[in-house]
């Protein structure tokens, strides 16, 4: 068999600075990115006409620790809660003969600073540093298909959990981000009330304390019923509680 090699054209930056709390799928969380252009790819003309185009797909690569995990036949999607496997094909799951990711976001133009140019996105579901392989116009007469039937995700999961931030909380999120440019607060919100755990923490009612990463920050929540009450916002360099 041939084998085939690519080169990223551009690297994403994104919020999502740890696995756990990446969304599931794009724009379930309005969560803002950067696809940061290489040489030579990073030239506008290169995107001339695409300004006409509200959304983009993205094709990229599971990195970190999945590009060495190795293809599974079987998975748990967490659609599932973690109990019922299906077929890998029958998943997103990163556990794939070959590691390529898809996913549709919305697109905001390019803009250059002191890292380069990059295409400015929104409702991405990347790991911060994800190799992107190439990038397509999103076509809604093609690629929106209004009677596809969508199997065991047949619909958009709803908020889990009504999130609420104490005093201490709010403050650290508000010194952090100051004038809202990174919309920490209700990025916090929004990934923590889609539930980031994993489908099979049900069977573990007992715990109740859950921390996540976003940016430089280590979120720090705990539960209580159907309330996550953000406790901490914890920025690199301020120590830990």
């Amino acid at each position: 068999m041939t084998v085939l090699a690519f080169e990223p054209i551009a690297t994403a930056r994104t919020p999502f600075t740890d696995k756990f709390g990446i969304p599931r799928q794009p724009r379930l969380v309005d969560a803002p990115g950067r696809i940061l252009l290489h040489p030579p790819y990073d030239r506008r003309e290169a995107f001339a006409g695409l300004d006409g185009f509200s959304h983009v797909w993205l094709l990229w690569v599971f990195h970190d620790d999945c590009l060495t995990a190795g293809w599974k036949p079987r998975v748990r999607p967490p659609r599932l809660g973690g109990r019922r496997s299906v077929g890998v094909f029958a998943s997103r799951a990163p556990y794939r003969p070959n590691p390529i990711g898809l996913s549709a976001v919305a697109h905001h133009g390019l803009a250059a600073d002191g890292d380069g140019l990059a295409l400015q996105v929104s409702g991405i579901d990347l790991l911060d540093g994800t190799p992107v392989l190439d990038i397509k116009p999103y076509v809604p007469y093609a690629d929106a298909i209004a009677d596809a039937a969508g199997g065991f995700a047949h619909a958009e999961p709803d908020d889990r959990f009504c999130v609420r931030f104490t005093d201490e909380a709010a403050a650290a999120v508000a010194a952090r981000d100051p004038d809202d440019a990174l919309a920490l607060h209700r990025l916090i919100e929004q990934v923590i009330a889609r539930d980031p755990r994993p489908g099979y923490m049900d069977r573990y009612p007992e715990r109740t304390d859950f921390g996540l990463r976003l940016y430089d920050c280590d979120i720090r929540w705990r539960l209580d019923g159907d309330t996550a009450i953000v406790t901490h916002c914890i920025t690199d360099g301020d120590g830990h509680p």
